[in-house]
C-alpha cells in the first residue's frame, strides 16, 4: 500500500484566488513529493501560484528562470575558475586556493537542495529548454542528488523542496518528462472568477466600475488576430489606472470611451487593432 507523507496544505493566499481542483492537485503533489507541471496561457497565474504557496506555507521561494541556452549544470552549481585564478595570481584572498570547494557556487536547484529548511522551487517556463535539459533535470529531481565532478562530491537534498514547473506550451515536452510530473492546466479565469480576483486586489472598488471594466476587458480579448491578448496582470494595472484618474467615470466605458489601451496591449500592432476596434464601436 502506498504511504503518503503528511504535509502542510495549501488553500490559497491573500491575493491568489484558486478553485478547488487546483488546490487539490497542489496538495496531492506535495503529499506525493512529485513536481507539479502547470500549463496555460501567459497571465493565468502559473508563476504567482508558486509565490502564493511559499507565502501561505511560510517557505522560502527559489526561482529558476529557464532560458533557451541554459545548461543543466548552471542550475545545479558553478565552478568559479576565474576568481580562483585571480586569487592564485594576486594572493590577497582569504580563500584557500588549493581548496576547489571554496570556489563552488550553488545554482538555483543546488540552493534548494542545500537549504536549511524546506523551500518552494519554481522552475519557470521549462518549455524554453531543450529536451535533454528537461529529462536530465527530472533525473536530478527524481534522485534528489547530483554530483560535483570537480571535487568528486555528491550533493543530496536536505529537505525535499516543493517543486512547481510552469510551461506556456510553446513547444511539446517529452513523454518521459510528462510521465514524471503531476499536471494541471490553468484555464484563463471566466468573468465571474475575474471579478473575485479584482475584488481581492481592490476591496473597496466601485462595483459598477468592476462590472463595466471586466465586460470591456473580455470583449477586447476577443478581437481577431491579437498576438498577445491582455492577461490578468494587465487588467489589474488597467483598473488601477482607471481608479486613480480623477476625470474617469465608469459610464464612459458603456459609451465606448476606453482609455489607457496601452496598458492592456503591449505590442504595437495589437494596440493599433484595439484602437481601431474601439473607434469602430464608438461610431455605431
Amino acid at each position: 500500500m502506498l504511504e503518503i507523507k503528511k504535509s502542510k496544505t495549501f488553500s490559497g493566499a491573500s491575493k491568489y484566488i484558486l478553485d478547488d481542483e487546483l488546490a487539490q492537485i497542489v496538495n496531492i503533489s506535495m503529499a506525493l513529493e512529485m513536481p507539479l507541471l502547470l500549463k496555460g496561457e501567459p497571465g493565468t497565474g502559473k508563476t504567482m501560484l508558486a509565490h502564493s504557496i511559499a507565502q501561505s506555507l511560510d517557505m522560502p521561494l527559489i526561482v529558476l528562470n529557464v532560458k533557451s541556452s541554459m545548461k543543466l549544470i548552471e542550475a545545479l552549481y558553478q565552478y568559479d575558475t576565474l576568481t580562483r585564478l585571480n586569487d592564485s595570481r594576486f594572493g590577497d584572498s582569504q580563500r584557500d586556493v588549493s581548496n576547489i570547494e571554496e570556489y563552488i557556487k550553488m545554482g538555483k536547484i543546488g540552493k534548494a537542495f542545500t537549504a536549511d529548511e524546506k523551500t518552494v522551487l519554481l522552475i519557470d517556463e521549462i518549455d524554453k529548454a531543450d529536451t535533454d535539459f528537461q529529462d536530465d533535470m527530472l533525473d536530478v529531481l527524481d534522485q534528489m542528488e547530483f554530483d560535483i565532478i570537480e571535487i568528486d562530491k555528491t550533493i543530496e537534498t536536505r529537505h525535499r523542496p516543493v517543486i512547481i514547473i510552469t510551461s506556456n506550451a510553446k513547444k511539446d515536452l517529452s513523454d518521459p518528462f510528462l510521465g514524471r510530473c503531476n499536471f494541471h492546466h490553468i484555464a484563463f479565469p471566466d468573468p465571474k472568477m475575474m471579478r473575485k480576483i479584482v475584488k481581492v486586489h481592490f476591496p473597496d472598488i466601485d462595483s459598477t466600475l468592476t462590472d463595466n471594466a471586466v465586460d470591456v476587458f473580455y470583449r477586447l480579448r476577443e478581437i481577431n488576430n491579437i498576438e498577445k491578448r491582455p492577461a490578468t496582470r494587465e487588467l489589474i494595472n488597467w483598473m488601477r489606472a482607471l481608479s486613480v484618474d480623477p476625470d474617469f467615470k465608469p459610464k464612459k466605458l458603456i459609451k465606448g470611451e476606453i482609455p489607457f489601451l496601452g496598458i492592456l496591449f503591449k505590442k504595437s500592432n495589437d494596440y493599433h487593432m484595439a484602437t481601431n476596434y474601439v473607434d469602430r464601436r464608438r461610431r455605431f
